[in-house]
Protein backbone atom coordinates (compact mmCIF):
# COMPACT_ATOMS: atom_id res chain seq x y z
CA UNK A 1 0.00 0.00 0.00
CA UNK A 2 1.57 3.33 -1.02
CA UNK A 3 1.42 6.21 1.43
CA UNK A 4 2.95 8.44 -0.90
CA UNK A 5 -0.49 10.67 -0.15
CA UNK A 6 -1.95 10.46 -3.36
CA UNK A 7 -5.03 8.87 -4.62
CA UNK A 8 -5.73 7.17 -7.87
CA UNK A 9 -9.51 5.57 -9.10
CA UNK A 10 -10.19 2.43 -7.48
CA UNK A 11 -11.88 -0.18 -9.89
CA UNK A 12 -13.42 -2.89 -7.94
CA UNK A 13 -15.71 -5.75 -9.29
CA UNK A 14 -19.80 -4.97 -9.24
CA UNK A 15 -22.31 -7.18 -8.18
CA UNK A 16 -23.52 -8.93 -4.92
CA UNK A 17 -21.06 -10.34 -2.36
CA UNK A 18 -20.17 -13.75 -2.18
CA UNK A 19 -18.86 -16.06 0.33
CA UNK A 20 -20.27 -15.45 4.11
CA UNK A 21 -22.56 -13.22 3.32
CA UNK A 22 -25.03 -12.33 6.04
CA UNK A 23 -22.48 -14.71 8.31
CA UNK A 24 -20.65 -12.34 10.44
CA UNK A 25 -17.71 -15.21 9.46
CA UNK A 26 -14.80 -15.20 7.41
CA UNK A 27 -14.48 -18.05 4.44
CA UNK A 28 -12.48 -21.21 6.34
CA UNK A 29 -9.15 -20.50 7.37
CA UNK A 30 -9.25 -16.58 6.66
CA UNK A 31 -9.51 -13.76 9.01
CA UNK A 32 -11.99 -10.54 8.30
CA UNK A 33 -11.26 -7.60 9.59
CA UNK A 34 -12.99 -4.48 9.84
CA UNK A 35 -12.65 -1.10 11.05
CA UNK A 36 -10.10 1.87 9.25
CA UNK A 37 -7.38 1.49 11.46
CA UNK A 38 -7.16 -2.29 11.55
CA UNK A 39 -7.81 -2.62 7.95
CA UNK A 40 -5.57 0.32 6.88
CA UNK A 41 -2.57 -1.97 9.31
CA UNK A 42 -3.38 -4.83 7.17
CA UNK A 43 -3.25 -3.64 4.04
CA UNK A 44 0.44 -2.12 4.77
CA UNK A 45 1.49 -5.34 6.57
CA UNK A 46 3.90 -6.78 4.44
CA UNK A 47 3.48 -10.06 6.70
CA UNK A 48 -0.11 -10.09 5.87
CA UNK A 49 -1.49 -11.75 2.69
CA UNK A 50 -4.95 -10.58 1.71
CA UNK A 51 -7.83 -12.12 -0.14
CA UNK A 52 -10.59 -9.00 -0.86
CA UNK A 53 -11.97 -6.09 0.34
CA UNK A 54 -15.70 -4.98 0.53
CA UNK A 55 -15.95 -1.51 0.76
CA UNK A 56 -17.99 1.89 0.12
CA UNK A 57 -16.14 4.99 -1.57
CA UNK A 58 -16.25 6.98 1.34
CA UNK A 59 -14.40 3.76 3.15
CA UNK A 60 -11.66 4.23 0.45
CA UNK A 61 -11.48 7.78 0.38
CA UNK A 62 -10.15 7.29 4.20
CA UNK A 63 -7.34 5.30 3.49
CA UNK A 64 -4.09 6.50 3.55
CA UNK A 65 -2.20 6.09 0.20
CA UNK A 66 -2.96 3.88 -2.60
CA UNK A 67 -4.20 0.17 -2.75
CA UNK A 68 -1.49 -2.14 -5.03
CA UNK A 69 -2.45 -2.19 -8.86
CA UNK A 70 -5.14 -5.00 -9.28
CA UNK A 71 -6.15 -5.55 -5.60
CA UNK A 72 -9.46 -6.90 -5.55
CA UNK A 73 -12.21 -4.49 -4.14
CA UNK A 74 -15.97 -4.62 -4.08
CA UNK A 75 -17.83 -2.01 -3.55
CA UNK A 76 -20.90 -1.89 -1.65
CA UNK A 77 -23.41 -0.02 0.87
CA UNK A 78 -22.65 0.52 4.71
CA UNK A 79 -25.85 -1.85 5.28
CA UNK A 80 -24.44 -4.97 3.00
CA UNK A 81 -20.87 -4.43 4.41
CA UNK A 82 -22.94 -5.01 8.26
CA UNK A 83 -23.99 -8.68 7.16
CA UNK A 84 -20.21 -9.63 6.91
CA UNK A 85 -19.06 -8.31 10.27
CA UNK A 86 -20.15 -9.02 13.73
CA UNK A 87 -23.66 -7.79 14.99
CA UNK A 88 -23.15 -3.74 15.33
CA UNK A 89 -19.51 -3.75 14.44
CA UNK A 90 -18.66 -0.54 13.39
CA UNK A 91 -17.01 -1.29 9.70
CA UNK A 92 -16.26 2.78 9.09
CA UNK A 93 -17.07 1.49 5.58
CA UNK A 94 -14.36 -1.31 5.17
CA UNK A 95 -13.87 -4.93 5.45
CA UNK A 96 -10.95 -7.16 4.68
CA UNK A 97 -10.99 -10.78 4.25
CA UNK A 98 -7.54 -12.06 4.38
CA UNK A 99 -4.66 -14.91 5.79
CA UNK A 100 -4.42 -15.14 9.31
CA UNK A 101 -1.01 -14.08 9.79
CA UNK A 102 2.29 -16.38 10.43
CA UNK A 103 2.63 -18.15 13.59
CA UNK A 104 5.91 -16.84 15.44
CA UNK A 105 8.46 -18.70 17.74
CA UNK A 106 9.17 -17.67 21.32
CA UNK A 107 12.57 -17.33 20.40
CA UNK A 108 12.37 -14.94 17.28
CA UNK A 109 11.41 -12.38 18.93
CA UNK A 110 13.48 -12.35 22.64
CA UNK A 111 15.52 -9.74 22.65
CA UNK A 112 16.80 -8.76 26.20
CA UNK A 113 19.19 -6.69 25.30
CA UNK A 114 17.05 -3.94 23.89
CA UNK A 115 15.26 -3.64 26.81
CA UNK A 116 11.96 -4.02 25.27
CA UNK A 117 9.08 -5.44 27.83
CA UNK A 118 7.33 -8.59 27.06
CA UNK A 119 3.66 -8.60 27.69
CA UNK A 120 2.19 -12.14 29.07
CA UNK A 121 -1.26 -12.94 29.46
CA UNK A 122 -2.40 -16.02 31.01
CA UNK A 123 -6.13 -17.19 30.25
CA UNK A 124 -7.10 -13.64 29.19
CA UNK A 125 -9.96 -14.99 27.05
CA UNK A 126 -11.84 -11.63 26.12
CA UNK A 127 -10.63 -10.96 22.70
CA UNK A 128 -11.39 -6.79 23.54
CA UNK A 129 -8.99 -7.16 26.84
CA UNK A 130 -6.50 -8.88 24.67
CA UNK A 131 -6.82 -6.30 21.54
CA UNK A 132 -6.78 -3.53 24.01
CA UNK A 133 -3.57 -4.71 25.73
CA UNK A 134 -1.96 -4.83 21.99
CA UNK A 135 -2.68 -1.45 21.42
CA UNK A 136 -0.65 -0.82 24.84
CA UNK A 137 1.59 -2.59 24.14
CA UNK A 138 2.53 -1.00 20.70
CA UNK A 139 2.07 2.44 22.06
CA UNK A 140 4.76 1.44 24.96
CA UNK A 141 7.17 -0.53 22.42
CA UNK A 142 7.01 -4.30 23.28
CA UNK A 143 8.87 -6.35 21.78
CA UNK A 144 5.91 -9.30 22.06
CA UNK A 145 2.88 -10.08 23.68
CA UNK A 146 3.23 -14.15 24.43
CA UNK A 147 -0.08 -16.40 25.30
CA UNK A 148 -1.03 -19.66 25.70
CA UNK A 149 -2.49 -20.85 22.66
CA UNK A 150 -5.31 -22.90 24.34
CA UNK A 151 -5.91 -20.09 26.50
CA UNK A 152 -6.73 -17.35 24.46
CA UNK A 153 -9.00 -16.05 21.92
CA UNK A 154 -8.49 -16.64 18.11
CA UNK A 155 -6.98 -13.80 15.30
CA UNK A 156 -10.25 -12.18 14.52
CA UNK A 157 -11.87 -8.97 13.77
CA UNK A 158 -12.96 -8.24 17.06
CA UNK A 159 -9.20 -8.34 18.26
CA UNK A 160 -8.03 -6.18 15.25
CA UNK A 161 -10.74 -3.48 15.78
CA UNK A 162 -9.68 -3.14 19.71
CA UNK A 163 -6.09 -3.28 18.87
CA UNK A 164 -6.64 0.16 16.51
CA UNK A 165 -3.86 -1.45 13.96
CA UNK A 166 -1.56 -2.77 16.65
CA UNK A 167 -2.32 -6.37 15.79
CA UNK A 168 0.02 -5.88 12.72
CA UNK A 169 2.56 -4.38 14.62
CA UNK A 170 3.41 -6.15 17.91
CA UNK A 171 4.35 -9.90 17.07
CA UNK A 172 1.78 -12.39 18.87
CA UNK A 173 3.34 -15.67 20.02
CA UNK A 174 1.04 -18.55 20.93
CA UNK A 175 2.55 -21.26 22.91
CA UNK A 176 1.73 -24.49 24.16
CA UNK A 177 3.60 -24.78 27.43
CA UNK A 178 3.18 -20.95 29.15
CA UNK A 179 5.30 -22.05 32.37
CA UNK A 180 8.35 -23.45 29.90
CA UNK A 181 7.79 -20.22 28.12
CA UNK A 182 8.80 -18.05 31.16
CA UNK A 183 11.70 -20.25 31.61
CA UNK A 184 12.50 -19.44 28.05
CA UNK A 185 12.52 -15.79 28.81
CA UNK A 186 14.12 -16.21 32.41
CA UNK A 187 17.39 -17.85 30.41
CA UNK A 188 17.02 -14.79 27.74
CA UNK A 189 17.79 -12.11 30.43
CA UNK A 190 14.02 -11.07 31.42
CA UNK A 191 12.76 -10.76 34.83
CA UNK A 192 9.59 -11.78 35.19
CA UNK A 193 7.17 -9.73 37.33
CA UNK A 194 3.55 -11.41 37.56
CA UNK A 195 0.79 -8.49 39.03
CA UNK A 196 -1.24 -9.80 41.90
CA UNK A 197 -3.12 -7.50 43.91
CA UNK A 198 -2.16 -9.66 46.93
CA UNK A 199 1.53 -9.06 46.28
CA UNK A 200 3.34 -6.81 49.22
CA UNK A 201 5.58 -4.78 46.62
CA UNK A 202 4.55 -2.47 44.02
CA UNK A 203 5.35 -2.48 40.89
CA UNK A 204 8.08 0.50 41.45
CA UNK A 205 9.63 -1.49 44.14
CA UNK A 206 9.87 -5.24 41.80
CA UNK A 207 11.02 -3.49 38.49
CA UNK A 208 14.36 -4.33 37.39
CA UNK A 209 16.80 -1.74 35.56
CA UNK A 210 16.66 -4.84 32.89
CA UNK A 211 13.91 -6.02 30.54
CA UNK A 212 11.02 -7.11 31.78
CA UNK A 213 8.42 -9.82 31.20
CA UNK A 214 5.00 -8.57 32.57
CA UNK A 215 2.61 -11.28 33.43
CA UNK A 216 -1.18 -10.63 34.06
CA UNK A 217 -3.84 -13.29 34.58
CA UNK A 218 -7.44 -12.98 34.28
CA UNK A 219 -10.03 -10.75 35.83
CA UNK A 220 -11.11 -12.06 39.23
CA UNK A 221 -9.29 -15.47 38.79
CA UNK A 222 -6.04 -14.04 38.56
CA UNK A 223 -2.97 -16.05 37.21
CA UNK A 224 -3.08 -19.87 37.77
CA UNK A 225 -0.88 -20.76 40.69
CA UNK A 226 1.99 -22.48 38.64
CA UNK A 227 2.84 -19.21 35.72
CA UNK A 228 2.97 -17.15 39.32
CA UNK A 229 5.47 -19.63 40.44
CA UNK A 230 7.31 -19.12 37.12
CA UNK A 231 7.71 -15.72 38.15
CA UNK A 232 10.78 -14.01 39.41
CA UNK A 233 8.63 -11.22 42.00
CA UNK A 234 5.18 -10.68 42.63
CA UNK A 235 3.58 -6.99 41.83
CA UNK A 236 1.07 -4.69 43.11
CA UNK A 237 -0.65 -1.60 41.18
CA UNK A 238 -0.56 0.90 44.30
CA UNK A 239 -4.75 1.70 43.52
CA UNK A 240 -6.83 2.70 45.74
CA UNK A 241 -8.60 0.54 48.55
CA UNK A 242 -11.87 1.62 47.16
CA UNK A 243 -11.35 -0.24 44.03
CA UNK A 244 -10.56 -4.21 44.16
CA UNK A 245 -9.38 -4.41 40.84
CA UNK A 246 -8.24 -2.81 37.31
CA UNK A 247 -9.56 -4.25 34.03
CA UNK A 248 -6.49 -6.29 32.94
CA UNK A 249 -5.91 -3.71 29.37
CA UNK A 250 -6.03 -0.83 31.47
CA UNK A 251 -3.28 -2.84 34.61
CA UNK A 252 -1.25 -3.88 31.50
CA UNK A 253 -1.08 -0.18 30.09
CA UNK A 254 -0.05 0.96 33.50
CA UNK A 255 2.41 -1.06 34.18
CA UNK A 256 3.71 -0.81 30.36
CA UNK A 257 3.59 2.80 31.55
CA UNK A 258 5.76 2.35 34.54
CA UNK A 259 8.28 0.21 32.92
CA UNK A 260 8.59 2.80 30.08
CA UNK A 261 9.28 5.59 32.56
CA UNK A 262 11.45 3.81 34.70
CA UNK A 263 13.89 2.73 31.76
CA UNK A 264 13.28 6.71 30.79
CA UNK A 265 15.20 7.59 34.33
CA UNK A 266 17.65 4.89 34.39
Amino acid sequence: MNTNGSKRALRGRAGRMQGGRGSGRASKGMVRLWGRHAVEAALMNPNRQHRKLWATREGIDSLCGDLPEGFPVEYAQAQDLARLVARDAPHQGLVLECEPLPDLHLDEVLDAESGRPIVVLDQVTDPHNVGAVLRSAAAFDACALVTQDRHAPPESGVIAKSASGALEIVPWVRVVNLARALEQMADAGYWRIGLAGEAQATLAEAMSSGAVALVLGAEGEGMRHNISEHCDTLARLPISQAMESLNVSNAAAIALYAVATTKGTS
